[in-house]
């Protein structure tokens, strides 16, 4: 690769630098905005990871416990499950509300039965991307209810949910009766290597443009 190839590669990443501190500004205001009303069934098509995830949204409905899904969880409380319950509206759309983290000894909801809230409820928290098939080295597997990652739409045909929401939302901290689920647990990280690697390339092109350097002088000295 040449000399000019290394440093266009250095100036792509800083522009790449540049997008990201843009981005995780971005996504920084939303976390600390003001929560707005759920997007409504007619923007969903428009909803992206870019512009979209970590809005604070709020919204009202009924918990549908008997359709909850449990997904494996690695939390600073340890192993465990995040509770995926869907919250019905008044106008009969379904989103998945990620209620918080539950540990392996309290899955069974009749092991934490003062959280499951009866009643219109309101929700305030994260709008969350879909997280489909799985995680590295395991995929979901729905026909044995053992889920691995937030996979709304693997999530909404298993449980049989109709005009599904394609995010689902990550409950803010409210305390739920009894304590469990715990919510408020959302983890927002942004991988930022490209100053790195801009660092990187313009110290290969450097290095390059040294051994070229020396090369001529050999071949002049030797000339």
């Amino acid at each position: 690769m040449s000399i000019i190839g290394l440093t266009l590669l250095g100036n792509w990443q800083l522009r790449r630098l540049d997008w990201k501190l843009a981005l995780i500004e971005r996504v920084e205001s939303r976390v600390r905005a003001k929560a707005v009303p759920a997007p409504s069934p007619e923007t969903w098509n428009r909803i992206t990871k870019e512009t979209d995830e970590y809005r604070r949204i709020s919204l009202q409905g009924l918990f549908l416990h008997d359709k909850e899904t449990l997904v494996w969880a690695l939390t600073e409380y340890g192993n465990g499950y995040w509770v995926l319950t869907p919250l019905q509206t008044k106008n009969g759309n379904t989103t998945l509300i990620n209620r918080g983290y539950v540990p392996v000894n309290k899955a069974e909801a009749g092991q934490r039965s003062l959280g499951q809230t009866k009643g219109k409820v309101s929700i305030t928290g994260l709008l969350r991307i879909d997280e489909p098939h799985g995680i590295a080295l395991r995929d979901n597997l729905p026909k044995e209810n053992l889920w691995y990652s937030r996979d709304v739409t693997a999530i909404a045909q298993a449980r049989e949910l109709k005009n599904t929401a394609p995010y689902f939302i990550d409950a803010d901290n409210t305390k739920n009766p009894g304590g469990l689920p715990i919510g408020g647990l959302t983890q927002i990280k942004h991988s930022n290597t490209h100053l790195f690697y801009a660092l990187t390339w313009y110290g290969l092109a450097l290095l390059l443009a040294v051994m070229t350097l020396r090369v001529i002088c050999l071949e002049r000295k030797n000339s």
